[in-house]
């Protein structure tokens, strides 16, 4: 494992040495720049502040000194925020988008989980047919669609909960469950598919005649194979609800670095766009390493080789 780990590391450096290659220029090639969207200023100090942050230079140049001061761990000052760099920036959001995820992936987990393996279970029953019309919906009905309509209903007509914000504890219902519910709703089809698979396999059987408890069929022997196929969509699932993060926290106001990345674009704060983009490609790179860890360990026929 150790080997596999190390090989899958190395092969990670080419693909985050163009990832930050194509950011760096792409984001260069935009019409405008970082002091274009403020009011006017004088050539003279337009001419101080690309100086300043080396933009006078040539854009070979600028490449090089960035992707040293990279290697430093260093991405360099904000073009935004002047007084705060890009690290300060991604240590104070990042908690909060990490926060958010969790609590989106345990709702994921816990309302999918369940559904699927009682869909499984009470096949083509109206069990059956609940658990998959909830998921069905679940897919259907966008994150953007969903999260104005749980305002609405929960926060301006009921009261229960506030509109914006994160501040307190009430704060993190909402948003999680519009995060959340997306890809619980993937989570139960595939553990749906997942488990019907494996309780007609011929080990299923034989432990029922041995006079095994259906709980103990379920939980013991059923569940570890039929979570293979949930356990594959985890690494692009998991990354998928740190970057969907982006329309929660802009729809939920929530200060984290999903919203700093939107703010970013449109400021053409480059160097503030290009730490996150290199922080979300380093993140779907080691959940991905994860996940193939994990399915090593959940199928015994697999090997690391």
């Amino acid at each position: 494992m150790i080997r596999f780990v190390i090989l899958r590391l190395l092969q990670t450096i080419p693909v985050i040495w163009v990832i930050i290659t194509a950011t760096f220029f792409m984001i260069r090639f935009v019409p405008g720049g970082p002091f274009t969207a403020e009011k006017a200023v004088t050539p003279e100090i337009l001419r101080n502040l690309e100086a300043h942050y080396g933009m006078n230079k040539p854009l070979y140049r600028q490449y090089l000194d960035y992707t040293s001061s990279l290697l430093k761990g260093d991405l360099g000052p904000s073009f935004k925020y002047p007084t705060r760099s890009v690290n300060e920036i991604i240590a104070d959001k990042l908690p909060v988008s990490v926060e958010l995820g969790l609590l989106s992936l345990a709702v994921a987990l816990g309302v999918g989980l369940p559904l699927g393996v009682l869909a499984a279970v009470r096949r083509n029953t109206w069990i059956d047919y609940i658990c998959s019309s909830v998921a069905m919906v679940g897919i259907c009905v966008p994150t953007f669609v969903l999260g104005p309509l749980l305002i609405l209903v929960f926060a301006i007509h009921l009261g229960w909960f506030n509109a914006s914000g994160w501040y307190g504890p009430i704060d993190r219902v909402l948003p999680s469950i519009t995060l959340g519910s997306v890809y619980a709703a993937y989570v139960a089809r595939l553990t749906r598919g997942g488990m019907l698979e494996v309780l007609s396999q011929d080990y299923i059987r034989t432990a029922r005649a041995k006079g095994a408890s259906e709980f103990r069929v379920i939980v013991k022997h059923a569940l570890r194979g039929g979570l293979t196929p949930v356990v594959s969509f985890l690494g692009p699932a998991i990354a998928g609800i740190v970057t969907g993060s982006f329309v929660i926290e802009t729809i939920f106001q929530i200060p984290g670095i999903g919203r700093e990345f939107i703010n970013s674009a449109f400021n053409r704060d480059y160097t503030l766009v290009l730490g996150t983009v290199v922080l979300y490609a380093g993140f779907i790179i080691a959940m991905n390493l994860v996940v193939d860890v994990a399915l090593v360990w959940l199928n015994p026929r697999l090997t690391f080789e």
